[in-house]
Order: C-alpha cells, then structure tokens, then sequence
C-alpha cells in the first residue's frame, strides 16, 4: 500500500492539521466527544465503526495531543477518552462544519441533529470570521502572507 503524504513541513495551517484530523470519522469521533463521548464502546457503537480503525484514529488522536486517556469516571477498570485544551479547541471548527453541512446538504423540512445551548435550547449563532475590530470578513476581505 503506498505510504500516505503527510504536511509535517508544509508552512500552511490548513494542511499540517489534516494530518491529525483531516479523515472523516476522526471528525465524527471528535464530534462525539464533545457530544459526551467518553469510552471505546461509546464511540464504536454511536458510529458503526470496525474496532481496528477506531482504535488506529483514537491512538492517533492521543498521540497528536487531541485525546488524553483518563482512568474511567466511575471507577470502573475502563479508560476514557477525554478532549484534550488542544481538542476542545476544535469546538469552533465543529460547529462551522456542522452549521455548513446544515445549511447546503439538508432540505429545508428534513430532520436534522441541532447544536443548541444547553440552558435554553435556542439555536447558536452562525460562527463567523471577524476583524480585530469586530467587522464580519469574508474571503475577498483577507489574504495569506507566506514566509
């Protein structure tokens, strides 16, 4: 099997990341840690997925500072999976993707899973880019100064 290209020395903070977190089901499995996923039969069972490749994204997560493993909660002999500053950090990049596939992979009356505050559950605000000043950029508003 042909060795897969990695970012490590690209000086772009879009492409380095997607080496952690750049698969679709290591998305899902931080998805449901902040939706309170904690444990291996958690995550396993909530997304169908065969146990070798949960354990390889799990192993690589923790390793790349996004999970740490924690004794279980409850005493138990289990370990958890718990979101690391660096994972939880990933919060806003959740919620942009989950408020965009929202937005354009959904039909107005179809059901759909909500991010909602807890307290109230009101819809959150849309995430968006803003300027020091607190101005709304879009993509023509900025641009990548390289090294």
């Amino acid at each position: 099997m042909p060795k897969r290209t990695t970012h490590e020395e690209s000086v772009c903070p879009v492409a380095r990341p997607l080496d952690v977190v750049g698969d679709g089901w290591t998305l899902l499995i931080v998805r449901d840690a902040f939706d309170g996923l904690r444990r291996f039969g958690q995550f396993q069972k909530n997304l169908g997925l065969a146990k070798n490749i949960l354990s390889a994204r799990l192993a690589n997560l923790v390793a790349n500072g996004v999970f740490e493993l924690a004794p279980a909660a409850d005493g138990s002999p289990y370990r958890e999976y718990l979101l690391t500053e660096k994972g939880r950090a990933l919060f806003p990049v959740v919620t942009a993707l989950r408020q965009w596939g929202d937005r354009w992979f959904f039909e107005a009356d179809e059901p759909r899973a909500r991010l909602v505050e807890r307290e109230s559950d009101v819809p959150i605000a849309p995430v968006e880019v803003r300027a020091a000043d607190g101005r709304v950029l879009g993509p023509d508003d900025t641009r990548v100064l390289l090294p």
